[in-house]
């Protein structure tokens, strides 16, 4: 209903501007691309291993100036990634963006409709192959699973920047909901549950400081979202809900030759009723990576990542759980460490391909994510290969 009112006020807009002669040309970009991805030993591509195609994205995205201070902008998008996240066409952004006041060293930005995710240090560039540092980011602060719900809302946010005696301040704010169809609520409870979620609540706030003088960058950010969940026919979930509360640090430091970045989250998830009466669920999930680039040249960039990931903080080997299920999901399946190598290469102007390989140990990160899939991801260690070609405009 808001991603509605949305695209009526922004029609309204539009009628309005060409009336008055104001609408300027908008800008399109886009990119396609294609890849061969294989996850051999886990589910995370599909269920048997073997290599596959189901690595596509392709998208077209536009903005437009209605006035000197309100613009629209807005992102369609076909996805094929395997078991990651559901195959097909989305909106992952449309929204009206209002430049609400500015001053010579502050400026502070509206926005309202489906509204992008500005918080994280890739959130908001994700959505785009070229512009991600990998084909696949570090899962324990991106996972796939909640790719679409992670990359935005439907809501409003705020947007303002200030420069200082010391620095650059950057502050975002936002609150919204994100739609959750019936691939994704697989992607979370399993096909045994039959039921439907719906996200309440989705508020997260950010704060990014840039000293003057340097190529560096720390920030905070925090997101507190809530879900309700209304059981089916047969299910093997309870009617409930649930509540996510996040906290992260953030740095990023460039210099000509190579960048170092890094986040890190501490994140707290309750399950109320989602397991019958007096079945609550509370625990606190660690994780984080580190990842270096180095630029050789203008065309090839090498990159190497460390991400650790555990599902409870204080059961960070799995034992915990095994013995709460008497045995039957394995102890990886309480963590996810990821060592990443990978080689980006310009081949031709607005041309890339990308080469990664993962060496990964643990399940903690692979959907579904509450009843896991024991029978596809039998191993503890496990490979990851993927090879990418893109082109934009």
């Amino acid at each position: 209903m808001k991603m509605k009112r949305t695209i009526i006020v922004t029609f309204c807009l539009l009628y309005g501007s060409v009336c008055q002669g104001q609408l300027n040309e908008p800008v399109v970009h886009g990119f396609v691309s294609q890849g061969v991805i294989q996850a051999k030993d886990s589910n995370y591509i599909n269920h048997d291993g073997e290599p596959s195609l189901r690595l596509t994205e392709i998208g077209v995205n536009m903005s437009m100036r209605l006035h000197d201070r309100v613009r629209v902008a807005g992102q369609g998008i076909y996805l094929n990634g395997g078991n990651r996240y559901p195959e097909g066409v989305r909106i992952d952004y449309l929204f009206l963006d209002w430049q609400l006041a500015s001053g010579l060293d502050w400026q502070m930005n509206v926005q309202v409709g489906r509204v992008k995710n500005y918080h994280w240090l890739f959130s908001a560039t994700r959505d785009v192959p070229h512009t991600r540092p990998s084909i696949i980011l570090p899962q324990s602060v991106y996972f796939d699973s909640f790719r679409d719900i992670s990359l935005g809302s439907d809501g409003a946010a705020l947007l303002a920047n200030a420069d200082t005696a010391a620095g650059s301040l950057e502050w975002h704010w936002s609150y919204g909901t994100s739609p959750i169809s019936d691939e994704q609520s697989e992607n979370l409870f399993s096909n045994l549950a039959t039921g439907e979620i719906k996200q309440t609540k989705d508020h997260q706030m950010s704060l990014v400081f840039k000293p003057i003088g340097t190529s560096m960058e720390l920030g905070l950010s925090g997101v507190n979202a809530a879900f309700d969940y209304h059981q089916g026919p047969q299910d093997r979930v309870f009617s409930g809900s649930a509540t996510s509360k996040r906290l992260m640090l953030r740095f990023r430091y460039s210099s000509e030759n190579w960048e170092l970045s890094s986040e890190l989250l501490r994140e707290w998830v309750a399950y109320y009723g989602v397991f019958g009466p007096g079945g609550d669920i509370h625990q606190a999930s660690e994780g984080g990576y580190l990842q270096w680039r180095y630029f050789l040249s203008p065309e090839l960039t090498l990159l190497a990542r460390a991400d650790l990931f555990d599902l409870n903080r204080k059961d960070r080997s799995g034992q915990l759980r095994f013995e709460q299920t008497q045995g039957a999901v394995p102890r990886y399946f309480g963590y996810m460490d990821d060592v990443t190598l990978g080689v980006s290469w310009n081949i031709a102007p607005q041309w890339r391909a990308q080469f990664e390989y993962h060496r990964v140990k643990g399940a903690g990160r692979l959907a579904p994510v509450i009843l896991p899939d024991t029978v596809h991801n039998d191993q503890e260690y496990w490979d990851l290969f993927a090879v990418q070609i893109m082109y934009w405009f």
